[in-house]
């Protein structure tokens, strides 16, 4: 990569340049501050400036001047030559799909959507009902129609051919998706002997790099991925609601001691989203 310059910031909107300080005897003070705040406002969601070397820079916005980008980054900018860059990927955050008001409360207000599909699909595979929703809150933010730019779709976010092999018909239809997601998510815990870091690991860059590296694969999506799941689901365990969860005997308890398959679990055919 051929950096051209850097430039080292304790805050937003510190690094002004010299053509903006000699424009700032000739301005109107109100003049001089909407000038400024135009320069320094990053864009409205992040994004990755992806580069000929493999590096994926995360940035909170950019700027084409000439032959270079200038890339603002949590503590200051940096300039990287045209060239060097290979392509701008959005970073995907899903909106979630408001929710219809309702015209009384009701017993299930403090449920999370599609609180009865999670259910059949947790009581049909052995899986923590609390565990699936936090995987479909941070994969779609609930959002049925949730496309990736790597097209997972759906709630689940899984791939058109994984929701063709494990026997789905719409993909966007909640019901199967959330079924194909749990039923995917329950063979990985049994692939990782219950190992809840490992299977979700996998359900974000596929068993294959898992087993490449011998644990969590070293991007940096995956790992926060991994800890937004495991986070929102220690948040979902510890929250005094009512919700209804499958029970302790026939559900899977990840992170807990595995007892010994009778047989061991042949590994899933391929990740529900596509790997990195």
């Amino acid at each position: 990569m051929r950096l051209i310059t850097a430039f080292a910031s304790t805050s937003k909107g510190s690094v002004i340049s010299s053509g903006v300080r000699n424009l700032s005897s000739a301005l109107h003070p109100f003049g001089l501050l909407v000038l400024l705040a135009a320069f320094a406002a990053p864009s409205a969601r992040a994004e990755y400036i992806v580069l000929q070397s493999g590096l994926r820079l995360h940035v909170t916005g950019y700027q084409l001047l000439g032959e270079k980008y200038r890339l603002q980054l949590q503590g200051g900018w940096m300039d990287v030559s045209a060239a060097d860059v290979v392509k701008i990927e959005p970073e995907e955050v899903f909106a979630p799909i408001p929710q219809p008001v309702a015209a009384a409360p009701t017993p299930a207000a403090n449920q999370t959507p599609y609180h009865e599909f999670v259910l059949a699909a947790a009581s049909r595979y052995g899986v923590d009902a609390e565990l699936i929703s936090s995987v479909m809150e941070v994969e779609s933010n609930f959002n049925s129609k949730a496309i990736s730019t790597k097209n997972a779709r759906g709630l689940m976010q899984l791939l058109p051919e994984t929701a063709a092999r494990l026997g789905v018909k719409d993909i966007f239809d909640p019901k199967e998706n959330i079924d194909a997601g749990t039923h995917y998510l329950h063979d990985l815990l049994q692939l990782y002997n219950n190992d809840l870091t490992l299977a979700l690991a996998a359900y974000n860059a596929g068993p294959d790099n898992v087993q490449k590296y011998g644990d969590v694969p070293p991007y940096r999506e995956t790992q926060s991925y991994v800890k937004q799941v495991k986070r929102k689901y220690q948040k979902n365990k510890s929250a005094p609601t009512t919700k209804t969860t499958t029970s302790p005997a026939s559900s899977t308890a990840p992170n807990a001691a595995p007892t010994t398959p009778s047989a061991s679990p042949t590994a899933p055919s391929g990740p529900a989203k596509a790997p990195l």
